[in-house]
């Protein structure tokens, strides 16, 4: 993967049309899946990568770079702060339960 393609894929850890309300998590990994061809989503691999791993990432880039388009989501930083670290507390973009493969929604992103 070059640089290019890393720089923008950490624009996904929260994307703004998630922020916006435009679209859900299974959206936005499903488009990821189906029309990149990619094995997962980019918010369950944010999951998997740890989202405080990810925050610290996008506060590096964002003070390294002066760049506002690195400046992390505040969704992403309330979730990390509300202790949603992604597989490894089993609560991130998705609920991970011991045991199951099945994806859950997590309860920060449940449409009313």
């Amino acid at each position: 993967m070059n640089k290019l393609r890393i720089l923008r894929f950490l624009e996904w850890f929260c994307p703004p049309e998630l922020y916006e309300g435009i679209a859900g998590v299974e959206e936005i990994d499903t488009i990821m899946k189906l029309g990149m061809a990619h094995p997962m989503g980019p918010l369950q691999l944010a999951d998997f990568i740890g989202l405080d791993v990810c925050l610290s990432i996008l506060n590096v880039l964002h003070e390294g770079f002066g760049n506002p388009k690195y400046a992390p989501c505040p969704l992403l930083i309330k979730i990390v702060t509300a202790g949603g670290l992604g597989v490894k507390t089993g609560e991130g973009f998705y609920t991970y339960t011991p045991g199951s493969k099945d994806l859950t929604v997590s309860k920060y992103f449940l449409r009313q």
